[in-house]
């Protein structure tokens, strides 16, 4: 374990937290029955079951947005800064500071939209920075626009006739621009969010957690064939490491591939077992490509769970290791220096 993971994940005399030890004194304003409400409470609970972190070494950071509100709720260090900015200030925080656990909690219009430059370039240098998007397919802080992330043909009051754009697929994008830890989780399954963001707390590099999120006013169940008992089982497939894809009420489904295909099968028609099954392997950058491309199949569920988890050389430890090698063979420096000599010139 280098020294900046040490410094960054291990601190064994910190007190022992519950949830509401996170929650700060702010009233929480979100919509009656939003998902954010979810969110924040995984969040909290998650933390309390960290071993090794004080709360005065973790920072939240956010742009604009529902979301946005985060760093209010939760009782660290936290910024709220501009439109789509988060990443770009997270980053910084980062690598000014390697000692805090940094953490972004950001919408689908936000991350994705203006800030999509900012994303793509923090997921390749792999900063230790963890994610967070709520993705509600829709602005719900302007009232109700098409995001990025909006299906093709969704009528809103920017698209009265329906969008005429393809969304974003964010765990295709993520996987594309080589981040390291690619997860998907929702506001409704409160355990395997808080798995999944326990996941990210862990890993070192940067973290991108989709988190499909429930806008009550503006989209009102827009996940809804995921989360209604009637029809969940069988529009959910969860991802685990060396286990075979099944799903359905019964597991009586199950994944397998026919050439570089995936397809259903029927674990209960005779033919096929759970023998003929993928099996997960979260270190697959090939396999998570596939896995991500359900999104656009009806007749394939909806992976949640950790699509990529590798590890890779951060930027932060790769930045102080060349400012060491710099001061080894320049010295320190001097600001006063640099500003007043040959470096410096006058424009008369």
């Amino acid at each position: 374990m280098d020294e900046l993971k040490e410094v960054s994940k291990i601190n064994n005399e910190h007190p022992k937290y519950t949830s509401k030890d996170f929650a700060s004194d702010r009233e929480v304003r979100w919509c009656p029955g939003c998902g954010d409400f979810s969110v924040l409470a995984q969040v909290q609970r998650s933390f309390a079951q960290i071993i090794g972190i004080d709360k005065e070494k973790i920072a939240f950071i956010s742009g604009i947005g529902c979301s946005s509100r985060f760093p209010y709720y939760m009782d660290t260090y936290g910024f709220h800064t501009i439109h789509g900015r988060a990443s770009a200030v997270a980053s910084g925080v980062k690598c000014a500071n390697p000692k805090l656990s940094t953490w972004v909690a950001t919408g689908d219009g936000d991350l994705l939209s203006i800030g999509g430059n900012h994303f793509i370039h923090l997921l390749r240098r792999n900063i230790d920075v963890n994610i967070l998007m709520f993705n509600n397919r829709i602005y719900g802080l302007t009232k109700g626009q098409v995001s990025p992330t909006s299906e093709r043909g969704k009528i809103t009051k920017s698209t009265p006739y329906g969008s005429i754009e393809y969304p974003v697929n964010p765990v295709s994008l993520a996987l594309g621009m080589e981040g390291s830890f690619i997860a998907r989780s929702m506001d409704k399954d409160p355990k395997h969010l808080q798995e999944m963001i326990l996941r990210c707390y862990k890993h070192y590099g940067t973290t991108f957690l989709e988190i499909m999120q429930n806008c009550v006013i503006f989209n009102d169940g827009a996940y809804n064939l995921f989360t209604d008992k009637e029809t969940k089982d069988n529009y959910i497939l969860y991802l685990n490491h060396g286990k075979p894809m099944v799903y359905g009420k019964d597991k009586s489904k199950g994944i397998k591939m026919d050439g570089w295909k995936p397809i259903a099968i029927d674990l209960n028609d005779g033919v096929h077992s759970i023998n003929d099954c993928l099996v997960h392997d979260e270190t697959s950058k090939d396999l998570a490509f596939i896995l991500s491309n359900f999104n656009d199949r009806a007749d394939l569920p909806r992976p949640l769970g950790v699509f990529l988890a590798r590890e890779r050389n951060r930027y932060e430890v790769d930045m102080e290791r060349q400012i060491e090698m710099a001061k080894e063979k320049s010295g320190e420096g001097d600001i006063d220096e640099l500003l007043i000599g040959p470096s410096s010139w006058e424009i008369n």
